[in-house]
């Protein structure tokens, strides 16, 4: 990474009320200024920002990104430094001394070796490192790809394969495991190969659409034009075409490559990031980013051209309390003064999310404000859709969702719009209990690069969940359907975290198989945190129905016509869904006097049968006699004996409840009953007959109970009761 300072002066949004900008980066940045630095590197294989010096090689470790980590410092020798990239294991270092000399150290025992190439037939163009089982390290060359074996006894590289090609310049993603090698007059022809650790796949060769000039002239396409992005598990490869002002995305496929429209461009310098899967072009010239959302096949975007902005900066006081230009002033000073300039000359984009200011040394990482994307749509279903998709700020997405919904119910919304946003929220928290996605406080592990055989249209592929657990992630929708059907057996690469964004409408049973080659995306988010937004069933009534509740005034059967809808929602996907909801649901017709409507849920099991719904039906009942029954008979249902039998004792009912329990005592221990319950009802009824019978049936029942107290008690209060009634 080298480059100018820049001249320009700062064109920025700040944060705060006069801020608008659906992207952002945030103070402070990771500073990287080494004295004697002879420039900045990036090592997207470790995460690693790299800065030698004559003697020696400073690194920061950048994933998860913290502008506060102190660098790590390696000895090396001096000469001059094209790439430097540590091994995967980091127990190597290996540095590109020229077009023809490979300088490798070993960390732990200091010995160095050099490998070189033959300098009259081939140069070499760049180099990586990689975790296939075949090859440690592989050479970009003007001659094609040659992969070697690291020996580290020996100390030298073991050539295990060589791909002859003709080759001006390549791009190389590590998240992606693929290599773009261009080649032509005009640069616009491709072989690509992943080298993964499943398997080495050779893609097939495709060219690049570019538009002519008005003079007719072939524009060459540049390295800086070609972008490779991973993108909710699938592989893109972004081109800038200048003379049609077009950005074009094509899907990467084991034995296809499919251009998929195309993104238009106002700038002649772009620039591509992805966060937390959402796409961010940089029209650099314009200082604007446009943010889309590939999960959809819409190519519209998420947002309008927005100015990037700088948030976090420390103000002063005079700065907060000054206004109008004055202020604006202020705030530019501050900006320059900690060399914040957005899209400057010495702006390095770097996979996926981090951008470098090299002529200040600092690095920054792109943020979302996925609270201003959901304000800035009116289309409340895809902003939620687009909400749950998220994962680097799932609680937040979670909570904005729930505030969403909230406030969608309040505004007494119509019906069917509601039904529509509650149905994404309950089939995108079905898909996060299919595929094991709905966790709380787990660290996503490394995946590595799997290759999945399948034959078919579409894409399935098997995956890694965040725990390591096996799971099976549902088919992706027809990217062009047309173009597919040309294509035999086309199918996608997939990384790791597709799964846990597909379609929750999409099932993995209707899954075409395919050859399958998947990119291991590795999560920047190291920290326990939330990992999916999904909301289940009780949030729903904790924090949708429940407030909503409280806070709506008069006639209940809006909020009811919504809960049925949500109920409808969960038996589709076959969620269970706690009591508490159905018992708010009697409760709000209760509270209506709509008793007849309440029994025909019960009968019609709109209600599912629970103890606690069989309770509120009986506290419920108290106004309503036929509403109590159903309760009752809800218990007896549900084979709670002894709840059933203490009910009736409660309504006065204890010679029925006797009888019941003598009826069922091959269900329950008889001996469980209270007898004092059941003797001090008969006492209450003041009739001697009753009472005499409660207590044969304990005595008949219950072993021992001529010899307890009630027994005593309750004898001697028949025997008073007989003498009264005799004299």
């Amino acid at each position: 990474m080298s480059g100018k300072a820049s001249t320009s002066k700062p064109n920025i949004g700040l944060s705060g009320s006069d801020g608008l900008s659906h992207a952002y980066i945030h103070y402070p940045p990771l500073r990287c200024n080494v004295p004697g630095s002879s420039g900045l590197f990036y090592d997207d294989g470790n995460k690693l920002i790299l800065s030698p010096t004559v003697d020696q090689v400073f690194s920061w470790k950048v994933g998860p990104f913290d502008p506060l980590i102190d660098p790590t410092a390696d000895s090396i020798s001096e000469g001059p430094i094209i790439a430097i990239r540590y091994s995967l294991d980091t127990k190597v270092i290996a540095v590109q001394r020229s077009n023809h000399e490979m300088q490798f150290w070993d960390r732990e025992t200091g010995g160095t070796f050099s490998h070189k190439c033959r300098p009259e037939s081939e140069s070499i163009l760049g180099f990586f490192w990689t975790d296939s089982h075949q090859c440690d390290i592989v050479l970009v060359k003007t001659s094609g790809l040659d992969l070697y074996a690291y020996n580290s006894e020996s100390k030298s590289l073991q050539l295990v394969q060589t791909k002859k090609l003709n080759v001006s310049w390549y791009v190389y993603t590590h998240e992606s495991r693929l290599v773009l090698l261009a080649s032509g007059m005009q640069c616009k022809t491709f072989h690509g190969f992943q080298i993964s650790s499943a398997d080495i796949v050779r893609l097939p060769r495709f060219e690049m659409a570019m538009a002519k000039s008005e003079a007719n002239s072939k524009p060459v396409l540049a390295a800086e034009d070609v972008f490779i992005v991973t993108v909710y598990g699938r592989i893109y490869c972004l081109q800038v075409d200048r003379v049609a002002m077009l950005l074009h995305s094509y899907r990467l496929y084991r034995d296809a490559v499919i251009q998929q429209g195309s993104f238009p461009i106002y700038s002649n310098r772009i620039a591509v990031s992805v966060v937390d899967n959402v796409l961010l072009i940089h029209q650099v010239d314009a200082k604007v980013v446009i943010l889309y959302d590939l999960f959809a096949d819409s190519r519209a975007p998420i947002s309008a051209p927005l100015p990037l902005l700088f948030r976090g900066f420390p103000r002063s006081s005079t700065s907060s309390q000054s206004s109008g230009r004055d202020s604006e002033s202020s705030d530019s000073n501050v900006l320059s003064n900690h060399g914040a300039v957005t899209y400057s000359n010495a702006w390095t984009f770097l996979v996926p999310d981090l951008v470098c200011d090299v002529a200040n040394k600092l690095l920054w990482k792109f943020n979302l404000d996925i609270e201003a994307i959901s304000a800035s749509s009116s289309e409340v279903p895809s902003v939620l859709e687009f909400l749950q998709r998220r994962r680097l700020e799932a609680n937040k997405a979670k909570q904005l969702c729930l505030g969403i919904t909230r406030t969608l119910i309040l505004e007494h919304r119509p019906v069917p719009v509601v039904a529509k946003a509650v149905n994404v929220l309950v089939s995108s928290y079905s898909h996060s209990i299919k595929t094991g996605n709905y966790l709380k406080g787990v660290k996503p592990e490394k995946a590595s690069t799997s290759v999945d055989q399948n034959s078919g249209a579409e894409v399935s592929a098997i995956e890694r969940d965040l725990i390591g657990k096996s799971i099976i992630h549902e088919s992706m929708e027809r990217v062009d359907s047309g173009s597919l059907n040309k294509a035999s057996a086309v199918s996608s690469m997939d990384s790791d975290n597709e799964s846990q964004s597909t379609n929750p409408k999409h099932n993995s049973k209707d899954a075409h198989s395919a050859y399958d080659m998947q990119s291991s995306l590795q999560s920047g988010q190291e920290e326990s945190q939330l990992t999916s937004a999904a909301i289940s069933p009780d949030e729903m009534y904790s924090f949708v129905f429940s407030p909503v509740d409280e806070e709506m005034v008069g006639d209940p059967s809006y909020l009811v016509a919504i809960i049925i809808e949500f109920l409808h929602s969960a038996n589709s996907e076959k969620i269970r869904v706690l009591p508490n909801v159905y018992v708010l649901i009697i409760q709000l017709l209760a509270r209506n006097e709509r008793y007849a409507e309440l029994g025909l849920f019960v009968l019609n099991k709109i209600l599912e049968p629970s103890k606690e719904v069989a309770l509120q039906l009986l506290e419920s009942g108290r106004q309503n006699a036929q509403t109590r029954k159903l309760g009752l008979d809800m218990l007896r249902q549900l084979g709670l004996h002894h709840d059933y039998v203490l009910l009736l004792v409660q309504d006065g009912y204890y010679l029925e409840a006797l009888r019941y329990a003598r009826k069922n005592r091959n269900y329950f221990q008889v001996d469980t009953i209270r007898p004092s319950l059941f003797l001090e009802a008969a006492f209450v009824s003041n009739d001697s007959q009753h009472l005499a019978a409660v207590l044969r049936f304990f005595t008949d029942f219950l072993p021992g109970f001529k010899n307890t107290s009630d027994h005593n008690r309750y004898c001697r209060i028949l025997n008073e009761m007989n003498s009264s009634m005799t004299v």
